[in-house]
């Protein structure tokens, strides 16, 4: 699994126009899945996202959590975090998982988040969507697991 967490002070995802997730000062959390992925790295990666410490304190240091904030989430699903640009002009996708492999894996991933006590909103599987992201810092951050 690769994600990457960007601090946002609000962010919000459409499809066709319509709005189906907002928030304000939290994350947003780009998830790419690989075939070989499963429960055990969505599990690994939303323990580490909801405590990991990137929101400053009151000295300025990155050392509050999104629990520690209070802060929300939206996850999207994005295979494009699996792209390979080794060869040619166009990107390859063969390492990103099959969307039966992704789509439930990134449902787990969420839930898990949510099961750290993060407030959770996640895009649509598979659908063009537009994801307006106010990274705030900025802070991005890339994990792999």
């Amino acid at each position: 699994m690769r994600v990457i967490i960007q601090r946002v002070s609000h962010a919000r995802v459409s499809v066709e126009g319509q709005t189906i997730a907002q928030i304000e000062r939290g994350a947003v959390i780009l998830v790419g899945i690989g075939p070989q992925d499963g429960e055990e790295q969505a599990r690994f990666l939303a323990e580490k996202i909801a405590t990991l410490r990137i929101y400053e304190d009151d000295a300025g240091k990155m050392n509050r959590s999104l629990l520690d904030v209070g802060g929300a989430a939206i996850v999207v699903s994005q295979f494009t975090l699996y792209a390979d640009v080794r060869k040619g002009r166009r990107p390859s996708f063969t390492d990103a998982a099959l969307p039966e492999i992704a789509s439930p894996l990134v449902d787990r991933f969420a839930g898990f988040l949510r099961d750290q006590g993060v407030s959770t909103q996640t895009g649509e599987f598979g659908a063009h969507m537009l994801v307006e992201i106010a990274n705030d810092g900025p802070v991005t951050i890339w994990i792999e697991r």
